[in-house]
């Protein structure tokens, strides 16, 4: 008997031990990671992918479907609109949208473009029972240095995210056919091929932005990245 009694002593320090360390690495985590996780958990299902699909004819296929590229998109509301950028889907035929752990693929159609802002709007033909639309905020009052988180699919790695700050607002950067957009918000978050239409956000997780492009002599993230303000957008 006080052999077994024992062996639960033994057993009962044991899950206490594997308790306490399990829970201190968890208290290890500074407040401003444990909010960019908050985040991420509550943002990456409103974000999406989305294809640009363009019609060809083919003189022994017929007409074939070409892929133009891909870009990201997130959920402005319960009625399946998808924001995204002009140049995500200019060109296109169709467009195929998909969702974080979701392998349907849903198709979405073109209701309304401003290509001087770069932005357009995808409506889904179909979509998941639970759509989740993305917390939106405001543009007018952000701040120099404030934190910013951008969310993806850069080089086609879906639901990517990285943090920075707003490194400068007012912006005026060259766009589609060298129009200027107005009011660009400058950030170093890292902004690549793929992650154009994504959202830009603030601590609060509320979209500030829309990630449009990046001025880089190697084409890649230098810490130059610019978004449409949400405002802008609304």
């Amino acid at each position: 008997y006080r052999k077994a009694k024992g062996i639960q002593m033994k057993y009962f320090l044991f899950i206490l031990v594997f308790s306490v360390s399990l829970n201190a690495l968890t208290s290890d985590l500074l407040q401003v990671e444990k909010r960019v996780i908050d985040i991420y958990k509550r943002t990456v299902p409103s974000v999406v992918n989305v294809a640009n699909i363009k019609y060809a004819n083919s003189y022994f296929y017929g007409k074939v479907e070409i892929p133009q590229g891909t870009g990201t998109g997130f959920v402005w509301d319960n009625k399946g609109h998808i924001i995204t950028n002009f140049h995500v889907v200019q060109g296109g035929n169709s467009f195929i949208v998909t969702f974080h752990k979701d392998k349907k693929q849903y198709k979405a159609e073109v209701v309304g473009v401003a290509p001087k802002s770069d932005i357009a709007v995808l409506k889904l033909k179909d979509f998941p029972k639970n759509l989740n639309p993305i917390s939106v905020g405001k543009s007018k009052e952000l701040q120099v240095g404030q934190m910013a988180l951008a969310l993806g699919n850069p080089y086609g790695f879906d639901q990517s995210i990285s943090k920075g700050i707003i490194s400068a607002l007012g912006r005026k950067i060259d766009g589609i056919g060298g129009v200027k957009i107005h009011n660009m918000i400058q950030t170093d978050a890292a902004i690549n091929q793929g992650n154009s239409g994504g959202p830009l956000l603030n601590s609060e997780g509320e979209v500030i932005g829309m990630n449009t492009m990046i001025v880089s002599r190697s084409g890649s993230s230098a810490g130059l990245g610019f978004a449409v303000p949400v405002d802008t957008i609304n």
